[in-house]
């Protein structure tokens, strides 16, 4: 790693979560909009929360990105994302409280799909029925911990998956159908006919095409002021030179298709999902930005190899603040994982990595990092290809020593700890891709900056 670094232009940069969402992408997003004119947010919904620190304040966002804190920054949710109206609404409502007008810095693509009150109903019944299933033991539901055989997926219940469902099974509700009252209503009609006896059949009372209507067409006026091609605002502000920065939500090992399925988000998180989510092609992108903890966690079910269920992993979560931005549930936490953190360097063609809440490790006499797991008696230094194996596999954990020094007042290298240069030094020569960034505090000032030099 170098200090120092060269502050140029964005140009076209996409910033992914490199593990299990939750990595901090919201303060790097804040601090590279500084220098983006486009800030696009490419996939999820507000099942997702990006807080951030900003001027003394502290802001959480769920779906507008965290560059509308700066003036000179437009904003756009892309094709990809799935939108709840009134969450976009009351996020535009509540900076114009806090004295910031968004004006026309906002930008909706007509093709981002709408969460509907039905699959906001739908989540809940689905989610409530499994957890119910795993309480009686019903074999349908799956039994035991959240994990392999669990039903309950641990969704926030916000509609985002039967969102993305409609969508892919072509019933879905877009932003452009609010323009058209009529087509709107067949589109409802549709979507209602299965929606309906599905939720029957969960015991939940069924929506009615008017209503719905109703109150989807209250949010038209809305939604028209600020609907554009974000494809095409993209492809224009690249090529005038203007920086531009695609934000991702989640993170890769929560891709619907690279993730650890089925305990994964409803989207594609990764770096080949913001081409997809926006509106441009591969060949555009000059910059993949991973966003990883120096430790790390995840919410809800699933497999997590270094996972901690130790008063160290509760000391993670009390000086970490793990928990969720958007459901306030308690994150698990384990040491880093380099294994998992190597495939999304892979998957996402990671140009750099970021790392973040190095500041949570400081106190501890030794910290944790897993470079491989053991499976059978053999050790693995890949992410298994299959899942059923990675239930099985067990992760090998090296500690490495730890320091005692407070970080977060640290603005360049030489200021950190050796322990923690050696932390960072392993990471990057583990995953092979340099270390840009380094977060230590919570304030968007206590982010170190490093020249990109070859792992």
């Amino acid at each position: 790693m170098t200090d120092a670094t060269d502050t140029s232009g964005v140009g076209i940069a996409v910033l992914v979560g490199a593990q299990w969402g939750d990595e901090g992408k919201g303060k790097l997003v804040d601090l590279l909009a500084e220098r983006a004119e486009l800030v696009v947010r490419y996939q999820g919904g507000n099942n997702a929360g990006h807080t951030i620190v900003h001027a003394g304040e502290t802001f959480a966002f769920h779906l507008i990105p965290s560059g509308v804190l700066h003036e000179g920054t437009t904003c756009a949710l892309g094709n990809g994302v799935v939108i709840d109206a009134m969450v976009l609404r009351r996020e535009v409502e509540g900076l114009l409280e806090r004295g910031i007008d968004i004006g026309d810095r906002l930008v909706v693509s007509p093709h981002a799909h709408l969460i509907m009150p039905y699959h906001v109903a739908l989540d809940e019944a689905r989610e409530m029925a499994a957890i119910a299933g795993e309480r009686t033991g019903h074999p349908s539901a799956g039994v035991g911990t959240p994990g392999k055989d669990s039903a309950a997926i641990g969704t926030t219940r916000r509609g985002i998956g039967p969102c993305y469902a409609d969508k892919t099974a072509r019933r879905g509700v877009r932003v452009e159908d609010l323009f058209d009252p009529e087509h709107l209503r067949s589109r409802l009609e549709i979507a209602l006919s299965e929606t309906n006896v599905l939720l029957a059949h969960y015991g939940h009372e069924g929506f009615s095409v008017d209503a719905v209507l109703d109150g989807a067409m209250a949010h038209a006026d809305f939604f028209r002021r600020y609907v554009a091609d974000v494809g095409l605002l993209i492809d224009r502000t690249a090529a005038r030179g203007g920086g531009v920065l695609l934000e991702g939500a989640q993170g890769t090992l929560l891709d619907i298709d690279h993730g650890t399925y089925p305990f994964v988000t409803s989207s594609s998180p990764v770096a080949g999902g913001a081409c997809a989510g926006s509106g441009i092609g591969p060949t555009r992108i000059d910059r993949v930005i991973g966003v990883a903890k120096a430790y790390a966690t995840r919410v809800g079910a699933g497999p997590f190899p270094t996972e901690l269920f130790d008063a160290t992993g509760d000391q993670l979560v009390e000086r970490g603040g793990e928990f969720g931005t958007t459901t306030g549930r308690r994150r698990r936490c384990g040491w880093i994982d380099l294994v998992a953190l190597r495939r999304a360097a892979r998957v996402n063609g990671l140009t750099e990595l970021a790392i973040t809440k190095l500041d949570v490790l400081s106190g501890f006499e030794h910290v944790g990092v897993c470079d491989r797991y053991e499976l059978d008696g053999e050790l693995l230094e890949e992410f298994p290809a299959l899942a059923a194996d990675l239930y099985r596999a067990s992760a090998e954990i090296e500690l490495l020593p730890g320091w005692s020094e407070d970080v977060s007042a640290a603005r360049s290298l030489d200021e950190l700890p050796a322990a923690a240069r050696a932390l960072l030094d392993r990471i990057e020569a583990s995953v092979g891709v340099p270390v840009t960034f380094i977060g230590v505090g919570q304030d968007r000032a206590a982010v170190l900056e490093l020249a990109a030099t070859p792992a």
